[in-house]
């Protein structure tokens, strides 16, 4: 059984249809990309699965599992057994994350106090050697220290040992490098990576870079207008890619060995307080058909790999090439 399994996730908070259909799968010891541009509902889902969205948020899923239990079902307390124990996150600017009145080595040993029931002193010598094993010099002189006096990678490791030091099962990062040079950015990638082939524990990593994807991850899931559109193994996703919006994607992304001009996706995004009744992309998409009108679910389009995109309705593949020749003349179905 999946560790984590999600279907049809939808997420409104006032008028905005934040999330609209999200469905994903997470295996122990997985780490599962999720891409998109910005305003997508990457972060949304985050919070959604760290169980953070305030009350005003409306939530349904067809489907939620984590660890066995049915994640419809659970009350407010359950969520406080589970957030930052079984299931915990790295957010995206440390510098806001993080409390400036208490100091690191305190920040990372309350989890440890909260839910493993540790002595301070305990969770304090845990917390050092945590810092220690993230390569943060005189770690026990760097735990009486507050936020302020970390540069930006220290403050990102610092988090990173917040998130795993009650070893979750479930570890969800949302942008940890966006913030960070070059340097930094694949010092925190190998930490993450190390950590993880360490615990077996399983990881969404949220990025809107393709490069940091094919460097860590083992599946994709490709977001777009708060819905799932694509979703395979690394290798499906990057070297045959199913949906336009991913091939997209792909082409903006600059090459060193192939150097050539970037393209640009034409348009902007759909307005989610009035999404569009049809497909999500239709609109910016160079190979629309008439039948995109409709909204299109997910497809199959090989072994475990997925595309919301008409061009895979392996049921009637006659309706969309009557569709695409009927769109070229300019009609509709």
């Amino acid at each position: 059984m999946s560790l984590l399994k999600l279907r049809s996730l939808q997420v409104s908070i006032g008028p905005v249809k934040a999330v609209r259909d999200v469905s994903l799968s997470l295996e122990a010891g997985e780490c599962r990309a999720l891409v998109g541009e910005s305003g997508c509902g990457k972060s949304v889902t985050a919070m959604t699965l760290l169980g953070l969205m305030p009350n005003a948020a409306k939530i349904s899923a067809e489907e939620w599992w984590f660890a066995g239990r049915d994640m419809t079902q659970i009350k407010e307390r359950e969520w406080r057994q589970l957030q930052g124990n079984q299931i915990a996150m790295i957010f995206q600017n440390p510098m806001t994350a993080l409390d400036p009145t208490q100091t690191i080595g305190a920040q990372i040993a309350e989890p440890l106090r909260i839910h493993k029931g540790l002595s301070r002193r305990e969770a304090k010598m845990r917390a050092i050697a945590l810092l220690e094993r993230l390569a943060i010099a005189n770690p026990a002189q760097r735990a009486e220290q507050y936020p302020f006096e970390f540069s930006g990678g220290m403050l990102q490791r610092a988090m990173i040992a917040m998130a795993v030091v009650c070893e979750p099962e479930l570890l969800i990062a949302d942008e940890p490098t966006t913030a960070l040079d070059v340097t930094v950015q694949a010092e925190v990638l190998s930490l993450l990576q190390e950590m993880r082939e360490s615990s077996g524990t399983a990881m969404l990593f949220i990025t809107h870079d393709l490069g940091v994807v094919a460097e860590i991850a083992d599946s994709v899931s490709v977001m777009y207008a708060g819905q799932t559109v694509e979703s395979g193994s690394l290798h499906d996703v990057f070297s045959r890619e199913a949906h336009p919006y991913t091939q997209a994607l792909k082409r903006a992304v600059p090459s060193l060995e192939n150097p050539k001009p970037l393209e640009a996706i034409a348009g902007t995004p759909p307005d989610l307080r009035q999404p569009p009744s049809g497909c999500g992309f239709a609109a910016r998409c160079s190979k629309r058909m008439a039948i995109c009108e409709e909204s299109p679910p997910l497809m199959s389009c090989g072994e475990d790999h997925l595309a919301r995109c008409w061009l895979w309705h392996k049921d009637h593949p006659e309706r969309w090439r009557e569709a695409e020749a009927v769109s070229l003349l300019g009609g509709k179905l």
